[in-house]
């Protein structure tokens, strides 16, 4: 992989993280399993904007299912637990295999809900809107020392 040489720029002072977050997205290329979509939910009820992760999961339970924030990357993993049933399939098409899907976060983004229904996991997403800070830095010349 070639390395990104955009955040070396002498003007981008203190984006060293920013360089490690980009690689590590880079890095969490999956093979497509499971499909999904991520959409923006628009400001309603008094809260604000959400993001909004979908993930297609026919088969799979909520007690499949496990979701958890580490290091700013939302990590899903999921594994179909056989029910020990004795079915005979005679064409297999649905999944039931094991999956992890991680998606890196921006800075203060928070995870507020996740809800499994119709065989959709939908993850919701809020980045609370950052305050607006102007402050002034008071110049010192040789004198005033």
């Amino acid at each position: 992989m070639t390395r990104l040489v955009g955040f070396s720029s002498p003007l981008l002072l203190g984006f060293d993280e920013m360089e490690r977050l980009v690689e590590r997205a880079a890095k969490t290329g999956n093979d497509g399993y499971p499909p999904y979509n991520i959409e923006r939910v628009p400001a309603s009820d008094g809260r604000g904007e959400l993001i909004r992760i979908t993930l297609a999961l026919a088969g799979f339970r909520d007690e499949d299912l496990e979701i958890t924030v580490e290091e700013r990357q939302l990590v899903v993993r999921g594994e179909n637990r056989d029910d020990g049933s004795d079915r005979v399939y005679l064409h297999r098409g649905i999944a039931a295999r094991r999956f992890q899907r991680a998606f890196v976060l921006a800075e203060g983004i928070e995870v507020v809900a996740a809800r499994l229904e119709h065989g959709l996991l939908q993850i919701d997403l809020v980045r609370p809107e950052p305050e607006r800070i102007v402050r002034s830095i008071r110049i010192e010349t040789a004198t005033k020392r």
